[in-house]
Formats: structure tokens, sequence, C-alpha cells
């Protein structure tokens, strides 16, 4: 039983709440199909790719919903860094 005190379990996991709709969608719109079928070889996202198809195969495959969400984070890690940095004044 966790106290009110406590941090929220999933506090500092940047794919806690997301749907793996949304993840699949934001991937597209920053890498594109064509793109995001180089890095991860998967038929639903090389050939006639939609978000359906691809959430049809993820729900079934572990290991390849596991490469998209690293795919993701990685993606996350690439904006961080090129964001620059804010200095409080």
């Amino acid at each position: 039983m966790s106290s009110p005190n406590d941090p929220p379990a999933q506090a500092r996991n940047p794919l806690h709440g997301l749907t793996l709709e949304a993840i699949v969608t934001a991937l597209v719109a920053h890498y594109g199909w064509e793109e995001l079928g180089r890095r991860i070889p998967l038929r639903c996202f090389t050939h006639e790719p939609s978000i359906t198809s691809s959430l049809r195969l993820l729900r079934k495959t572990p290991w390849a919903r596991e490469k998209v969400e690293g795919l993701y984070l990685f993606m996350l890690r690439e904006q961080r860094r090129a964001r620059p940095l804010r200095f409080k004044a």
C-alpha cells in the first residue's frame, strides 16, 4: 500500500499513459513511413503502410512492439538534445 507522499509509480516512464496508436502516429509524423520502414523493417511499415495495419501487427507481436517503443524513446532523446537549453534569469 502506498502513502500519499509516495511519487506515482510511473512518473519517469515516458511511455506511461500513451496509446500504441499515439506512439506510431508520432513516429510516422517524425520519420515518415519510408524511414520508419528502414529503421524497423516490418511489412506493415513498408508495404501499403497504415496506422491500422501497424497496430494490428504490433498488438500481436511483442518483439515488434518493443522495437517500436524503443525507437519512440530514441526519438524523444533526439528531440530533447536538439532543443536549445533555456536558462532562468
